[in-house]
């Protein structure tokens, strides 16, 4: 008959989420560029920036709620095909290797600092550091300790990683239960691991600001920390989800997704714990 479908592609109904998203940035950033001017007035309104850029932040929040909450129920009204799936799952291999491009340039940044120091100097002070030898972590650096709280944290991640597996297997077999439990575990995980570099951070004797290293040091880990933080709020979605009844034991590719960047940030992490912490300190 005419108007059947003859294929396996999800042709995407009309949706206004891709314009209110573009909308909600351009606000977002903006504002951004008037909050970096304390002193900025428009229209005779001080602090306009940060409204701006909090009203375009908020919005940025909603539609990507909105969104998502409409691609769930695409895939739980039969919309997401096996064709369909494997786009997603190319999808999201390619989302999880820009990420890996960002650690990349992190990683890149503090092995030149590392590898190859310098003595920061004025042009007063040329003379005074001749024949001195450059040294990694700069003098005057307090670094942490790798085997106090970054190996606590490296164990709550390594721990992590095994409860999502578990909740994985579980809901393969069919044990949604199980997989109840386990992703409780990984996100109380997360959430504890959050809780342990915001501890951390709060006791650092150098700062963002102070150099080389505390700059190398904190886009690093505190880039992670946010990529924990994502990682942590989208397995709650999903475990959200268990308790509405998705997810069948054949069809979970929005639960797969989330394990698979909960494994990217585990071993990310093991990479930021052996150079940073242990090597680099």
């Amino acid at each position: 008959m005419a108007g059947d479908v003859q294929h396996d592609y999800h042709l995407v109904n009309p949706s206004p989420w891709p314009a209110i998203c573009s909308l909600a940035i351009l606000i977002m950033m903006v504002g951004a560029v008037f909050a970096m001017k304390p002193d900025a007035e428009l229209f005779g309104m001080s602090g306009f920036g940060s409204y701006m850029f909090y009203s375009g932040l908020i919005g940025l929040f909603y539609t990507a709620f909105a969104w998502w909450k409409d691609v769930i129920h695409e895939g739980e009204t039969g919309d997401h095909t096996g064709v369909v799936q494997i786009g997603l799952r190319y999808g999201m291999i390619l989302f999880i290797a820009s990420e890996v491009m960002f650690f990349v340039a992190w990683f890149w940044a503090f092995f030149n600092a590392s590898l190859y120091p310098i003595i920061p100097t004025t042009t007063n002070e040329i003379f005074d550091v001749i024949g001195q030898v450059p040294v990694w972590p700069p003098v005057g650096i307090e670094t942490f300790d790798p085997w106090h709280l970054p190996f606590i944290n490296t164990l709550i991640l390594l721990l992590s990683g095994t409860t999502v597996t578990w909740a994985h297997h579980a809901l393969i077999g069919g044990d949604r239960e199980g997989m109840k439990k386990g992703l409780w575990a990984t996100v109380l995980l997360g959430g504890l691991f959050t809780c342990v570099q915001a501890y951390e951070y709060s006791h650092a004797a150098f700062g963002f600001s102070g150099g080389i290293y505390g700059a190398t040091f904190y886009m690093a880990t505190g880039f992670h920390g946010f990529h924990v933080l994502v990682g942590t709020i989208f397995l709650a979605v999903c475990l959200g989800r268990v308790y509405k009844g998705h997810f069948k034991p054949d069809h979970h590719f929005g639960f797969e997704a989330a394990a698979w960047y909960w494994h990217f940030v585990d071993v990310v992490w093991l990479f930021l714990f052996i150079c940073v912490y242990v090597w680099g300190g």
